[in-house]
């Protein structure tokens, strides 16, 4: 470790492993079984526990807390852990919670997410690449958000759910079940109210592709189908359209039921 880049005032344990590139600010603590790649910063004021990896060029910014025992009344200190990628930015008092041994015992959150201010994100959940959560955003157990979704401030997960990619919630919305990729959800209890049109330009999507995902849409939604027959009409569309592959995929693993 180099002393010029870890703050006098900092802890951190001898178990604990750093690059020699990584920068701890005043107060913060670093436990036992914590591992942080080169190029990741912790503010001030912040506490990491183990077991926790976090990788390359992660910002951590103040009074944050990673890697604490989940929120579990059946947890019985297991060693389970924390996984955090690379190019993160983590805003002010995010807490992030260890795994459970009675599902897979980690909790992951992937690389190049922006997680804004008092994001929880509670045990067994897995985070995706590229995501935004936006402030006070809580997700329950067990919960899945795919790569690009977006959650608006104040978005409640409930436990088990799935949030596909490309999805955006409005402003408190409370989701109860699955969103499949493309929708955008809003209300209490959450319901599909289109899709995430100008996401989706912004990505890159051609407006074919758009076009056939609305498509997709109105057979999923509007059409008067039921969720099985709106299976077979998306899976005729993903042999001309790659991009409903994503959303067949999707409702074929959904186990809560998907937001209607």
């Amino acid at each position: 470790m180099s002393v010029t880049k870890i703050h006098p005032t900092a802890i951190i344990d001898a178990k604990a492993e750093l690059d020699s590139s990584v920068e701890i600010g005043p107060y913060s603590i670093i436990g036992a079984n914590v591992k942080i790649d080169a190029g990741t910063r912790v503010a001030g004021h912040v506490i990491i526990n183990g077991p926790t990896t976090i990788g390359k060029n992660n910002h951590i910014f103040q009074y944050s807390s990673l890697g604490e025992a989940p929120q579990d009344k059946k947890y019985r200190d297991e060693p389970t852990l924390l996984e955090i990628g690379d190019n993160n930015t983590i805003r002010e008092f995010c807490t992030f919670n260890r795994g459970t041994i009675q599902d897979k015992g980690t909790t992951k959150v992937g690389s190049d997410n922006w997680i804004m201010a008092y994001v929880h994100i509670a045990h067994d959940c897995d985070v995706g690449n590229h995501t935004i959560l936006a402030n006070n955003s809580s997700l329950a157990g067990h919960v899945d958000i795919h790569d690009h979704a977006i959650l608006g401030g104040f978005t409640l997960i409930h436990q088990f759910c799935k949030v596909g990619s490309h999805v955006i919630t409005a402003v408190g919305s409370v989701v109860f079940k699955d969103i499949p990729p493309y929708v955008t959800a809003a209300g209490y209890d959450a319901k599909p109210h289109g899709i995430n049109a100008e996401g989706l330009k912004r990505r890159g999507f051609s407006a074919d592709s758009i076009l056939q995902i609305k498509r997709a849409y109105k057979a999923l939604y509007r059409n008067g189908l039921t969720l099985e027959e709106a299976k077979i009409e998306l899976a005729a569309m993903q042999a001309t359209t790659p991009e409903i592959v994503l959303l067949t995929d999707f409702l074929n693993v959904s186990m809560r039921g998907i937001v209607r």
